[in-house]
């Protein structure tokens, strides 16, 4: 057999261009439907271990996956805000052991900004329950400093003692850029691999505070005549915040204290429960995973069928070297081994450059998605997925090749001895 498996090696060496065709469909086949996996899986991993710890998240009425994606992974815009009051008796509540507020708005050369406490530093947690901590600095200490997450710092060069000026709004700056109050970097957090390495963190008094004069939404006249040290003067409390990140006292009061403030006279609410809204936002997306996964097993189905055909164009080309090897003595089995060997090889040589292609891919990918999205694609190293499919396509590639190996021992020895003019 193994003879029979050089002679099959040597076989597919003499026809490189088509053999070499018919690995890459299969190849390009595997990678797709892998891709699909693993993106799926990686971000879903990704997402997960964005925020941990906090159980529920309070904002203005809207979709609770609306609201996690800008308030958790600042992906979207806030559709209402949460009045500062109200916030003040969501704090006071005796259920609640801890809040963090959070207010979005402005950003920084496409990077957000995001006005908090320094409760974030203290509460936030990530992963499997880690803590924020900073690679430089310090946290910051007068209303207009800044601790910046490790890829603007990274991206952008900047560190401790940096000079930030703001941007209004999302624009991509110019004209409603606040650069008559810029903000000094004070800290640069650690790398976390979550959307807080994308964010640059602002006492919730310095959001107020580059905004005096704005309060229109365009820059008054007399906005620059307003000077910080004045500005240090004013009462900076906002008046409203985007969202607030909750700890409960208990957790089994999480379902009553949800209902509570999703219930409450005044002011509407809605409070989400953050694995929940994950859950709801797979299952939206579930629907299109399942196709994607679909498609892409035809697509494996039609790179198999390449095999088939490859090896199929070649039997009229190879009736002699058939006949020939019968005549030597070569047994059937031996011309049935033969094609289904070559057929494996193909597979299993398609099959394992696909897993490659694919891992090569999502190194590239997940760099990408992580700086301009915020969402790191986890756990895309080698996995029992990889293995399984690259069985599957060599095993299925192994039975497609029984078709030509029927054909070609059905060929009598004449008709291949024979010359046809």
């Amino acid at each position: 057999m193994t003879g029979i498996l050089g002679l099959a090696w040597r076989s597919l060496m003499n026809r490189k261009g088509s053999a070499l065709l018919t690995v890459l469909a299969v190849a390009l086949s595997v990678a797709l439907f892998l891709g699909v996996d693993k993106a799926r899986h990686g971000a879903r991993a990704g997402f997960d271990n964005t925020i941990s710890g906090t159980d529920l998240i309070v904002g203005a009425p809207t979709g609770q996956i609306n609201l996690l994606l800008y308030s958790v992974f600042r992906l979207g815009n806030a559709t209402a805000e949460i009045s500062w009051e109200t916030y003040q008796e969501v704090v006071n509540r005796d259920d609640i052991a801890w809040t963090i507020p959070v207010s979005l708005g402005d950003n920084h050369r496409g990077y957000r900004v995001m006005g908090t406490d320094e409760t974030y530093f203290e509460r936030y947690r990530y992963g499997d329950g880690k803590a924020l901590k900073l690679a430089e600095g310090e946290r910051f200490d007068d209303v207009f400093d800044a601790v910046i997450g490790s890829e603007v710092a990274r991206k952008l060069g900047y560190g401790v003692g940096t000079e930030l000026v703001l941007t209004h709004g999302l624009g991509a700056g110019g004209l409603s850029d606040h650069e008559n109050r810029p903000f000094i970097i004070s800290g640069v957090l650690a790398p976390t691999g979550t959307p807080v390495d994308q964010t640059i963190h602002i006492p919730l008094e310095g959001m107020t505070a580059i905004h005096v004069g704005w309060e229109t939404g365009t820059k008054n006249p007399y906005a620059d005549t307003i000077t910080e040290e004045m500005i240090r003067d004013f009462d900076l409390t906002p008046k409203s915040i985007t969202a607030i990140f909750v700890g409960l006292e208990r957790r089994g009061t999480i379902l009553s204290t949800q209902r509570a403030l999703n219930t409450r006279a005044g002011e509407p609410l809605m409070a989400i429960i953050p694995g929940q809204a994950l859950a709801e936002l797979w299952q939206v997306t579930g629907v299109v995973e399942r196709a994607l996964i679909a498609v892409s097993v035809f697509v494996i189905a039609v790179g198999l069928v390449s095999v088939l055909t490859s090896i199929l164009t070649s039997l009229n080309e190879r009736r002699r070297e058939m006949s020939i090897l019968r005549a030597t003595g070569a047994r059937p089995g031996h011309i049935l081994f033969l094609m289904v060997a070559e057929a494996g090889l193909l597979g299993l040589a398609g099959a394992v450059l696909g897993v490659l292609v694919v891992q090569a891919g999502l190194l590239g990918l997940g760099p990408v998605l992580a700086e301009r999205y915020g969402v790191q694609l986890q756990g895309l190293g080698l996995s029992p997925v990889d293995l399984w499919t690259v069985l599957g396509v060599t095993a299925a590639a192994l039975l497609i090749g029984l078709i030509p190996a029927v054909t070609a021992l059905r060929r009598s020895l004449a008709d291949g001895l024979t010359v046809k003019l």
